[in-house]
């Protein structure tokens, strides 16, 4: 399993700083044209547009935010190290990816070396569509399994970018009134109004140099659980029982992950090449497989989904 997005790191007051309950409902700035992307200050609206031309095709959402939000809910050891108005964008995954994005990139035989084949198509998908969507521009990715190599802590919290950025409500203990588990921690999840459970938080783009202007509202995510006992409800399939994937359809999604989708998570890490290669996707070579297994696998039960 993958780091855990966990508050635990912290003390109970730090912990406090990090809860996120600024649901005041704002929109979007006016706006720009595309050429501002050379400006100073940049319309959030042209980045989504361009990012989305590159891959909403491919089951990708992208949805932006200020640095300044993410670092205001947070304790300085996880801020992120750049100006408050400077531009950054989450990455989700939708239950497309698998099959528009993930297969096709294993067919192409794309995928190589030992690491997660899932998070080699999501590192190749993000990386062409900066080169082509942006040129020239310095942009600092940051993946959901990158973790600081100093602290090891994770390189941004995932479920907490997808909050700000208004994507996905990130429900956790402090969202339940009078909660009954008392001492026993419970992590919190994402749900996206949409989807339900059924994506994953993939990457945080910061756009270094490119600030955008105090016209920019943030807005909240849509509070698609609002009543305690299904927060509660929540809570516990997620931590308890994540492996049954119950807790996807805490509401009613327009899509869930594919069979074959959800087959290739219930596998574990070690066997995926295996199914991978009795699926035809990938070769088996003489003195082993062509992919190690990974080390970590991409079912994530307590950061953004797998």
């Amino acid at each position: 399993m993958r780091k855990q997005e966990a508050f635990a790191l912290f003390k109970p007051q730090e912990r406090n700083i990090i809860l996120l309950h600024n649901h005041q409902l704002r929109g979007f700035g006016s706006r720009w044209h595309s050429e501002a992307m050379a400006s100073p200050t940049v319309n959030f609206e042209t980045v989504t547009r361009l990012l989305d031309d590159s891959i909403s095709n491919l089951g990708f959402e992208s949805h932006p935010l200020k640095i300044g939000w993410y670092n205001d809910v947070l304790p300085a050891p996880l801020r992120q190290p750049h100006h408050e108005d400077t531009l950054a964008v989450v990455v989700l995954s939708t239950p497309d990816m698998f099959e528009k994005a993930f297969l096709p990139f294993m067919e192409k035989g794309c995928c190589q070396g030992v690491s997660d084949p899932i998070d080699q198509c999501v590192k190749h998908t993000i990386n062409s569509a900066i080169s082509q969507s942006f040129p020239g521009k310095k942009v600092e990715v940051s993946y959901d399994y990158e973790m600081l190599p100093a602290s090891r802590k994770p390189k941004f919290l995932a479920q907490t970018a997808a909050h700000v950025a208004g994507a996905a409500y990130y429900y956790q203990e402090a969202d339940v009134t009078d909660h009954p588990w008392g001492d026993k921690k419970k992590f919190g999840v994402c749900i996206h109004p949409r989807f339900g459970g059924w994506f994953a938080i993939r990457a945080l783009l910061v756009f270094e140099g490119v600030q955008v202007g105090c016209e920019v509202l943030q807005r909240s995510p849509p509070d698609c659980v609002p009543s305690r006992e299904a927060r509660i409800q929540l809570l516990e399939d997620f931590n308890l029982r994540w492996q049954d994937w119950k807790y996807r359809d805490i509401i009613p999604p327009v899509q869930r992950y594919s069979q074959r989708q959800m087959d290739y998570f219930s596998t574990r890490p070690a066997q995926r090449p295996a199914l991978l290669q009795e699926w035809g996707f990938l070769q088996k070579e003489e003195g082993g497989s062509q992919l190690e297994p990974p080390a970590s696998g991409s079912l994530i039960p307590h950061t953004g989904h797998g």
